[in-house]
């Protein structure tokens, strides 16, 4: 496996939520569904009930982004998370609607998908974060996210999917473009972190690990 390209200061908050969730962090970026993604065997089933799920986030996400562009204590912040909500509207949007129909989900099921128990407790704690109106707390959930999936998608050692459903959802968390974009996050995070409080950056490290340990459940959720 390859190792992300982001600079983490050895003791930085980024890198203590992943050394204090180091077991279900590894154990998600090499999850079996992660594998059979990136070579391109994920049975379609698998695939389409995973990303029905994961389209259930992509409001939450928006919303959490959004409350970060209000609660960010910097104009250039604000410039950052601007550029990132345009660009996840557009682009992820575009991948859910035409992968599910490829993947042969019927119109309906993709407007009206059952809620899977671990996508209701991500989108409770998502919604939970975006009520707190916290900078900090919504970075937090921001590293996770997004650093995660480009460990991931950065993987060069399990070979390359062809099929646009799997493809393009390994595309979009990887590449330049996307690891700016995780640097940025977990440099604003420790800049901003720097000014809490140690019992805060306790509970942010927490906060970070509970992330994702239901990212992991996710991923067993799909497999």
């Amino acid at each position: 496996m390859t190792s992300t390209p982001l600079t983490l200061p050895t003791d930085g908050i980024t890198a203590r939520i992943r050394g204090e969730g180091a077991t279900p962090w590894q154990a998600a970026v090499d999850h079996r569904f992660v594998r059979e993604l990136l070579a391109g065997t994920v049975p379609d089933d698998a695939l389409a009930g995973y990303l029905l799920q994961d389209q259930q986030f992509l409001d939450g996400f928006l919303r959490l982004l959004g409350q970060a562009l209000a609660s960010a204590d910097a104009p250039a912040s604000r410039l950052v998370l601007a550029r990132q909500l345009g660009m996840l509207a557009d682009d992820e949007q575009g991948y859910f609607e035409d992968s599910l129909a490829a993947l042969g989900v019927p119109a309906d099921v993709r407007r009206h998908p059952p809620l899977l128990g671990t996508t209701a407790a991500f989108q409770t704690l998502m919604a939970e974060v975006v009520a707190s109106r916290s900078y900090p707390r919504l970075l937090v959930l921001l590293v996770v996210m997004e650093v995660l999936y480009l460990d991931w998608g950065s993987r060069t050692d399990l070979g390359e999917p062809t099929r646009p459903e799997h493809l393009g959802w390994v595309e979009l968390h990887r590449g330049p473009d996307f690891t700016r974009w995780c640097q940025w996050l977990v440099d604003e995070l420790e800049r901003v972190a720097a000014t809490c409080h140690p019992a805060e950056r306790g509970e942010l490290v927490a906060l970070g690990v509970r992330t994702v340990e239901l990212e992991l459940a996710f991923f067993d959720q799909a497999r």
